[in-house]
C-alpha cells in the first residue's frame, strides 16, 4: 500500500458533505428517530469534530479521553483520510451504530450528535446541519482542530496522555 491510498479525495471537503442540504428533508432530526434515518441522514448528523478518533482507556469502569489520535485523522480537518475503508485498516475502528451510541459506558463525547439525539436533545446551535456550515463546529470551540493532540504512533503508554474529557468534549445540558 502506498502514501497515496490514505489521501481524502481532492473534491471532498468537510464542507461539501452540507452543501446539498436541499436533497434531505427539513430538519429530518427532529421528526426522525435514529432508527428511521436513512444513510445520507445517518452522515449528515455527524458534525465532523473528530472526537470519536480520540484514543479512549476504560479504567474502572469508565471511559477516560487520551489527546493520542488514530494516525489516519487529518487533523487539519478532522476527516479521516481512509474513511471509505477504515474498518479493512483499523481493525478496532469502531462504527458509529445504534450500539455503539447507547454503549455503557458511553464512549462517545457528549456532543455527538447521535448521542444527543437519542437521549432527548436537540443539536447544538453550532451544528452544521443548522448553521449549513462545516466550520461552525470549529468555529464553536467543538472540534479537535487547535487542541494540542499526540498521533498515536508517537505513544508508549497511553496513560501518559489521559485528559480532562470535559476540556475535550464539553457540552452544557
Amino acid at each position: 500500500m502506498n502514501k497515496t491510498d490514505y489521501l481524502i479525495e481532492d473534491d471532498y471537503t468537510p464542507q461539501s458533505r452540507y452543501d446539498n442540504l436541499k436533497e434531505v428533508e427539513p430538519e429530518f432530526w427532529k421528526h426522525k428517530k435514529l432508527e428511521q434515518m436513512n444513510k445520507t441522514e445517518w452522515e449528515l448528523l455527524c458534525d465532523g469534530c473528530g472526537k470519536c478518533c480520540l484514543n479512549k482507556l476504560e479504567i474502572k469502569g469508565k471511559i477516560k479521553f487520551t489527546n493520542t489520535y488514530c494516525r489516519f485523522l487529518d487533523c487539519s480537518n478532522c476527516l479521516c483520510k481512509i474513511y471509505a475503508r477504515r474498518f479493512e485498516k483499523v481493525p478496532d475502528c469502531r462504527d458509529i451504530d445504534l450500539a455503539a451510541i447507547r454503549e455503557k459506558p458511553r464512549w462517545l463525547p457528549k456532543t455527538c450528535a447521535y448521542w444527543l439525539l437519542d437521549n432527548g436533545y436537540d443539536l447544538p446551535d453550532w451544528h452544521p446541519l443548522i448553521t449549513g456550515r462545516a466550520d461552525s463546529v470549529s468555529r464553536a470551540g467543538m472540534s479537535l482542530q487547535g487542541r494540542p493532540l499526540v498521533c498515536e504512533t508517537e505513544v508508549k503508554d497511553y496513560e501518559d496522555y489521559l485528559v480532562d474529557s470535559v476540556s475535550y468534549t464539553h457540552l452544557t445540558l
